[in-house]
C-alpha cells in the first residue's frame, strides 16, 4: 500500500465525447472515488458474516445468516402481485424464500434438487422461518467459503455490492505499504500501521470483534479517525504560521483619544467579560500581524460594544472599519446602534444594502471610497465589486457562519494594498463547545464573552403540546390586551411552500406528502390572531422573509415603537432584534427548530426589565431528538450548556453550518466520541510540524490535497 491519502472528493468536468456528447460517469466517480485512496478510505457501513453455514434449526429472527440447503420446491404464484416461492431444506429443517420482483428464469434456475448458498434474514411465517429477497445463487462444490467477514459499503442507486467490494479490493492491491507516520509515534499512541488498518477494515477475518468493528472503536478505525485529525490539525496549525508571515497596519492605542471618548459617553459599564475581550483584541490590533479573532458569547451578552470599541481603536488610527451582517435585520440593528454611539463623537457613518434606491447607494459608495465613512455598515452589498474602500482596516463579520469562505475572502480583499491584510474580527452568538473549537477554529483565537450584563431577565421556559394551542392563545390575547408586546413565530410563510431557512426549518419536512403535521403557516396564524384580538386586530403585525426590505423595515419600526403588539414572524426574526418592551415568545412546531435557533429566538425576549417568557408548541409525534431539545431548552438558559448538547444531538456540521462556511467535514472522525483522539491528533501535529516537518507535509497533501483554500478565510 503507499503513503498516499486522498484529497476531499473534486468536481471534475466530464471529458466531451465526438458530437459534444459527455463521456459516461463511472460507477466510482458518482460516488466521488477516484483515486486509489478514495477507494481505500470508502470504508463499511457494517458486515457480514459469510465465513460459516448456520443450519437452518438454528436460525434466529432477525440475525442475517448463510444457509447452505437443496430446493424442495419452487412455484410462482398468482395473488395480487406475482410471487416466486421457493422451499429449501437442509436436515429435515425447511426455510421459505420469497421474491416479489425477480426475472422469469428464476424458477428454472431454483429447479427442486439444486444446491443454493442463501444470505438474508429470517423471520417468522406461518410455517415457520422465511427469508424475503434474500442474497442467493447456485453453490457448487467448488465453493469455498470467503475467509473474512463480508463488507457492505455506502452506496448509490445502481451501484451494486459487487462492484465496490472488486473495485476496493483492487485498489488495496495496487498501494504500496509504506507507513508515513513515524513509528514511535504510532508505537505511543498504541495505533496500528495504515496498511494493516485498511486490511482489517475491509477484509476482516472472523475472530475480529464485530461489535467494535461497526461502533467503529476497533483500533483499525481508531488509526484512520486519527489521521483523518491529524490532517485537520496539522492544516490549521500551518494556516496559523502561514498567517503570522502576513502583514497588517499596527492601530497602537492613544491616550485621550476616540476609544475613551466612546467608553466615557456609553451610557453603562462594560462587565469584566467584555473588557477582558476589548482587551485582548486591542493587543491584536496593535501587531503587525493580521488579526484573525473569534469573539463568541452568548444571546445579548454584548458583543456590539466590544466590536464598536474594536472599531474605534482602528478609526482612531486613521483607518475604516467594514460590517457586514447576513441580513437587513440585523445590519439595521448594528446601524442603529453603532451609528448612535460613534456619530456624536463625529464618526462618519455608511450603510449599504441590496434594498437601496440608486442615487442613495451612489451617494454611500462615494462617502465609502473617499473615505468620508469611517464606518461601513451592511449586508452581502459590503463585498460587491463597486465598492471601493480609501483605507480599510479592519473587517468585522457578525454570524460569521452565514457567510461563505469566497465571501469573507471578499471582505478581506478590499484592504489597502501595499501587502497588507485587514484585521478580522468575526462574531457568533452560538457559542462553540471546547471539543468544536479545537476541531475546527483551531487556527483561532477566541474570545469569549461568558456572561450577561446585569439587568438581563431571565426567561422562563415552557412546553406544550398543540393540543393547548387555544389556551396559549388565550394567554397572548390577555398579555396583548394589557399593553404588552409579544412575537408569534412559525416555520413556513404560507402552508403549501417549504421551510424559509435555518438549521430548524431544513429539517422540516411540511404537509401530509412527508408523513409530518402541517406546519402552521405565518399567513394563516396572522389571520387567526387578527380574529382573536378583534376590534385590537390593527395590533398584529406580520414579518417574513419574502417581504420588501422597506416594508419589513417599516413593520419593525413600528413594533419597536409599540405601535405593533404582536408581531407573527417566520425566522427572520431569529438574529438582530432587540425591542426591549417584547416580554412573550411562541414559537409553533418547536419540534422542528434545533437548539442553537430556539435559542436565538428565546434571545429576542426578556430584554427589558419585565418578566419574560418562552412557549414552545409542539406537535406529536416526537422523535427522541426533538424530546432533548425541547427538555433541553426547558431546564437551561445557558448558551454554553445548550451549544454542548446540540452538539451531542446533531453533530458538528449542523451546529456550525460547515455546508455554507466551507469548513472541511470529517468522513470518518466523530467529535462526539472522538475527544480523545482529537487531543492526541493536536499535541502530534505540532510534533510532527517541529521533528518531522516533511511527513507532515506529506501527509496533509494526501488527506487534503489543494483543498486548504477555506483555511484563509
Amino acid at each position: 500500500m503507499s503513503a498516499a491519502a486522498p484529497a476531499p472528493p473534486r468536481k471534475r468536468a466530464a471529458p466531451a465525447r465526438a458530437g459534444g456528447q459527455a463521456a459516461p460517469v463511472s460507477p466510482g466517480e458518482r460516488l466521488g472515488l477516484r483515486s486509489d485512496w478514495d477507494f481505500a478510505l470508502h470504508l463499511p457501513l457494517h458486515y457480514v458474516d459469510e465465513t460459516r453455514i448456520t443450519p437452518i434449526a438454528e436460525l434466529r429472527e432477525g440475525r442475517v445468516a448463510v444457509v447452505q440447503a437443496r430446493v424442495v420446491q419452487a412455484e410462482l404464484m398468482a395473488a395480487r402481485r406475482r410471487v416466486l416461492r421457493v422451499s429449501v431444506e437442509d436436515e429435515g429443517a425447511r426455510l421459505e424464500l420469497r421474491f416479489f420482483h425477480f426475472y422469469p428464469n428464476w424458477a428454472r434456475q431454483y429447479a427442486p434438487g439444486k444446491e443454493l448458498r442463501i444470505r438474508g434474514e429470517p423471520r417468522r411465517g406461518l410455517f415457520g422461518f422465511e427469508m424475503v429477497h434474500p442474497v442467493c445463487r447456485v453453490a457448487t462444490p467448488a465453493d469455498a467459503l470467503p475467509q473474512s467477514l463480508t463488507p457492505i459499503y455506502p452506496a448509490g442507486a445502481g451501484i451494486s455490492q459487487a462492484w465496490l467490494r472488486k473495485a476496493v479490493a483492487a485498489a488495496l492491491r495496487r498501494l504500496d505499504a509504506r507507513e508515513w507516520l513515524p513509528a514511535e509515534l504510532l508505537e505511543r499512541l498504541r495505533l496500528p500501521p495504515i496498511a494493516q488498518a485498511l486490511q482489517q477494515l475491509h477484509a476482516p477475518p472472523p475472530e475480529l470483534p464485530l461489535e467494535q468493528l461497526e461502533q467503529r472503536s476497533h483500533p483499525a478505525w481508531r488509526r484512520v479517525k486519527f489521521d483523518e485529525l491529524l490532517a485537520q490539525q496539522l492544516a490549521q496549525q500551518m494556516a496559523r504560521s502561514r498567517r503570522a508571515e502576513q502583514r497588517a497596519w499596527p492601530m497602537p492605542e492613544r491616550g485621550g483619544g476616540l476609544v475613551q471618548r466612546l467608553l466615557a459617553a456609553l451610557p453603562f459599564a462594560l462587565t469584566a467579560d467584555q473588557a477582558a475581550c476589548v482587551a485582548e483584541i486591542a493587543v491584536d490590533l496593535q501587531r503587525e500581524q493580521p488579526m484573525h479573532r473569534l469573539l463568541q458569547g452568548d444571546v445579548g451578552c454584548g458583543k456590539t460594544v466590544v466590536a464598536a470599541l474594536a472599531a474605534a481603536q482602528a478609526i482612531d488610527n486613521g483607518f475604516q472599519c467594514a460590517l457586514m451582517a447576513p441580513t437587513d435585520i440585523l445590519a439595521a440593528q448594528h446601524l442603529q446602534r453603532l451609528a448612535g454611539w460613534l456619530q456624536p463623537l463625529g464618526v462618519g457613518v455608511a450603510w449599504l444594502s441590496g434594498a437601496q434606491r440608486k442615487r442613495e447607494r451612489e451617494a454611500e459608495l462615494a462617502r465609502a471610497a473617499s473615505g468620508e465613512a469611517a464606518l461601513v455598515i451592511g449586508t452581502h452589498a459590503v463585498i460587491q465589486d463597486k465598492v471601493q474602500f480609501a483605507r480599510l482596516g479592519l473587517a468585522l463579520v457578525d454570524e460569521q457562519h452565514r457567510f461563505g469562505v469566497a465571501q469573507r475572502l471578499s471582505l478581506r480583499a478590499k484592504g489597502t494594498g501595499e501587502q497588507r491584510q485587514p484585521h478580522l474580527l468575526m462574531m457568533t452568538a452560538t457559542p462553540i463547545p471546547r471539543t468544536l473549537a479545537m476541531a475546527v477554529f483551531g487556527d483561532l483565537d477566541i474570545s469569549t464573552i461568558a456572561h450577561s450584563p446585569p439587568g438581563r431577565q431571565p426567561v422562563r421556559t415552557r412546553v406544550f403540546s398543540d393540543q393547548r394551542r387555544e389556551a396559549v392563545k388565550q394567554r397572548v390575547r390577555e398579555l396583548v390586551l394589557q399593553g404588552r408586546q409579544a412575537y408569534w413565530v412559525c416555520p413556513l410563510i404560507e402552508p403549501s411552500e417549504p421551510s424559509e431557512g435555518g438549521e430548524g426549518a431544513a429539517q422540516a419536512g411540511s404537509g401530509p406528502r412527508g408523513g409530518q403535521p402541517e406546519l402552521r403557516a405565518a399567513l394563516d396564524a396572522h389571520a387567526e390572531l387578527q380574529e382573536l384580538l378583534g376590534a385590537q386586530a390593527d395590533c398584529v403585525g406580520l414579518l417574513h422573509g419574502r417581504m420588501p426590505a422597506a416594508l419589513k423595515a417599516q413593520v419593525m419600526a413600528d413594533f419597536a415603537a409599540g405601535r405593533l403588539r404582536l408581531l407573527v414572524a417566520t425566522t427572520v426574526i431569529e438574529v438582530g432584534v432587540d425591542v426591549p418592551s417584547a416580554s412573550l415568545m411562541v414559537i409553533e412546531h418547536a419540534e422542528r427548530f434545533g437548539l442553537s435557533q430556539l435559542h436565538q429566538l428565546r434571545g429576542r425576549v426578556g430584554r427589558g426589565s419585565q418578566a419574560a417568557q418562552c412557549l414552545l408548541l409542539f406537535s406529536e409525534p416526537l422523535s427522541q431528538t426533538a424530546r432533548a431539545r425541547l427538555q433541553a431548552m426547558h431546564e437551561t438558559s445557558d448558551g454554553f450548556v445548550l451549544a454542548q448538547k446540540d452538539l451531542e444531538l446533531r453533530g458538528p456540521g449542523e451546529l456550525l453550518g460547515q455546508r455554507q462556511s466551507g469548513l472541511q467535514g470529517l468522513r470518518h472522525a466523530d467529535l462526539r466520541e472522538d475527544e480523545d483522539l482529537l487531543e492526541l491528533a493536536r499535541e502530534a501535529a505540532a510534533s510532527l510540524l517541529r521533528e518531522h516537518p516533511q511527513a507532515a507535509r506529506e501527509h496533509l497533501q494526501r488527506w487534503l490535497g489543494g483543498g486548504m483554500d477555506w483555511l484563509a478565510a
